[in-house]
């Protein structure tokens, strides 16, 4: 991650001033914030305060205290305000003044450049994007026009200067750092994508009736694979001398972002070592989490597993969906035994990445290609000490989710807890001795033999709490039929239903026979 002061610094004095400095923290992100949408404020954000009163400034400047944002930008004179100063200084965050003939559109565009210049990819190795920044500039300057280039799944991993000549569409776009989901829809309907997935020629989009300016679009390939692609927002037709020099540009690029690729992998596999060693616990945990950047809590970890087919092949491509399909830019993901596990934050809502409200989302989305994926959650873990303990409960969830005895494809431990508490105490013994006495064995030599059903009959009754209206619901019969059923199983070997110590004794049976899964023979249990 990049610090807030190095941020500062890269921009330069000539356009932000530091007002008040505070703690040097990590930048997340970009966020432009307006009067009353504070609560959008994560930790870490560089918070632009557009539109702002004095009021409203220093009300921004205290949630962002609060939020242990890396700092709050305003233009003047607001952030010069007493009120909003001594906010800043009572919360510890720092406070910046953006110079007043800045405009703010101008403002996102260098605050991201500086951040993905440094941070795309989570790789260390920095030169190559300021590489890849520089080739944008050089391609921009070949076509005559601002490019921006993205990957195959449409995110922006470099942009070009004179984004001042941009429309809305590309701004947006390097502000949510991917195409808006209503600009792709709108490409694809004119088979853009179709085009540039199966040809190496530039494709030329007229300007729309929206407003959307006209494009120049030129595949980035590698052989037969499509890297990515060159967006430059052109005023009309380019000449064809011009537009090929434009297609020529792509083998640079191409080289590029196979470098980038290579790094990528490298850096992933370094992030999966540290996140196992936080897993695992022990004394490298502490210096592993410091390097991953996990200081805060709460954290969730989550367990994904895909049991059909080329598991292997299928947990990477998940594990690719995640961070590129998806947007998860810095995931932490390891595998261990088979199995991913991610640790996501509790914190932040389904749009936010890295957030379980997130993945739960996104999870939705794969399970329409992953049918056989099955998704365990642990319990939070408010410490990063605690996130072993997290995993053990979302392996142990995966194992019932695995068996059959819960029903998927999510499910967290907050929700099934009282179920692991069974399944823990029913497998202190062994599952043929633990229903070998009281009537059960009866029950289960019955069924067996006759082809009743007294044992699921039994079971409705105990968790409906003898009410046999809810209980036949339960087994889809009528109350008349459930209480002939249970007259015949009381005939077939009497159980007094009256004593709470019968009553939890058969709810352990029953329950160890539905979590264990273990074929028990009727004839050995006696009775």
């Amino acid at each position: 991650m990049v610090e807030v002061r190095r941020v500062l610094d890269a921009i330069g004095a000539t356009l932000l001033t530091a007002v008040r400095v505070g703690a040097d923290r990590a930048v997340r992100d970009v966020v432009i914030v307006e009067p009353g949408h504070e609560d959008e404020i994560r930790a870490g954000d560089l918070v632009l305060g557009v539109g702002v009163t004095v009021h409203a400034a220093r009300e921004l400047v205290a949630v962002a205290a609060r939020s242990r944002a890396a700092a709050v930008l305003l233009k003047p004179p607001y952030a010069t305000e007493p009120a909003v100063t001594k906010a800043a200084e009572t919360g510890g965050v720092t406070l910046v003044e953006v110079r007043q003939q800045v405009s703010w559109a101008q403002l996102v565009w260098l605050l991201r450049s500086v951040l993905d210049a440094g941070d795309v990819y989570h790789t260390r190795d920095t030169g190559v994007f300021h590489d890849l920044f520089a080739l944008a500039d050089a391609v921009a300057a070949v076509v005559d026009a601002p490019v921006t280039i993205e990957d195959a799944h449409s995110r922006v991993l470099a942009y070009s200067a004179r984004q001042d000549r941009a429309d809305p569409a590309r701004l947006s776009t390097i502000i949510g750092r991917r195409v808006p989901d209503d600009v792709l829809h709108q490409f694809r309907a004119k088979g853009v994508f179709r085009k540039l997935g199966k040809g190496t020629e530039p494709v030329f989009v007229p300007g729309q009736p929206d407003g959307t300016l006209p494009r120049l679009i030129v595949p980035i390939r590698a052989g037969e694979e499509l890297l990515g692609s060159i967006w430059a927002i052109v005023p009309g037709p380019v000449p064809p001398g011009r537009a090929q020099a434009f297609a020529d540009t792509a083998a640079v690029v191409a080289l590029h972002l196979l470098r980038l690729r290579a790094q990528a992998d490298i850096a992933r596999r370094a992030t999966s070592d540290r996140l196992r060693a936080v897993l695992e616990g022990g004394e490298a945990a502490p210096a592993a989490a410091e390097e991953l950047g996990l200081r805060e809590g709460p954290y969730r970890v989550v367990a994904l597993e895909v049991h059909a087919g080329d598991a292997e092949g299928r947990r990477l491509a998940l594990w690719e969906s995640l961070s590129r399909h998806h947007g998860w830019r810095r995931p932490l993901v390891a595998e261990l035994a088979g199995v991913l596990f991610a640790v996501v934050s509790e914190r932040g809502g389904p749009a936010e990445s890295g957030t379980w409200p997130w993945l739960r989302r996104v999870i939705a989305d794969v399970a329409h290609d992953e049918p056989d994926l099955l998704v365990a959650a642990g319990g939070l873990a408010g410490t990063v000490a605690e996130l072993p303990t997290s995993r053990a409960q979302a392996e142990e969830v995966l194992r019932l989710l695995a068996g059959g005895a819960l029903r998927g494809p999510v499910v967290a431990y907050d929700d099934v807890w009282a179920t692991l508490v069974l399944h823990r105490a029913t497998g202190a013994v062994p599952l043929r001795e633990l229903v070998s006495g009281g009537p059960l064995p009866v029950l289960l030599a019955h069924d067996a033999e006759h082809g009743t059903r007294y044992v699921e009959t039994l079971r409705a009754w105990l968790e409906r709490q003898g009410d046999p209206t809810a209980a036949s619901r339960q087994l889809h019969i009528h109350p008349n039929t459930f209480r002939y059923r249970m007259k015949r199983l009381l005939e077939v070997t009497p159980i007094d239903l009256a004593s709470p110590e019968v009553r939890l004794a058969l709810s352990v049976q029953l329950a160890a026979l539905r979590l264990h899964r273990e074929d028990v023979v009727p004839g050995e249990q006696g009775g």
